[in-house]
């Protein structure tokens, strides 16, 4: 299988989603965490360093539990600049859909 080299978006969504998770950590350790979530610490470290941008959905959604966030605050975060890009100024989400 061919693996489609990521898009900027893509990258940049990646890199808010390590951010938020790294400040989710907090001072908890990444061992504990990736270890309370059931996944190694090197695939821990490299969604927080933002090398692996595109996660499994389980893997994010053990992470998210263990760091006590919810998915909707996860996908809020990481798609918040996407959401932006769509939108006109003076126009609201729901206005910008409809048109």
């Amino acid at each position: 299988m061919v693996r489609l080299p990521l898009t900027p978006a893509e990258v940049e969504r990646g890199q808010r989603l390590g951010a938020l998770l790294r400040r989710a950590r907090g001072e908890r350790s990444m061992l504990l965490t990736a270890l309370d979530a059931g996944v190694s610490p090197e695939t821990l470290r490299k969604i927080e360093s933002g090398r692996i941008a595109t996660p499994a959905f389980p893997t994010i959604a053990a992470i998210a539990d263990v760091l006590g966030l919810s998915l909707d605050a996860v996908w809020s975060e990481i798609n918040q600049s996407d959401e932006a890009e769509f939108i006109r100024p003076g126009h609201t989400v729901a206005e910008r859909l409809a048109s």
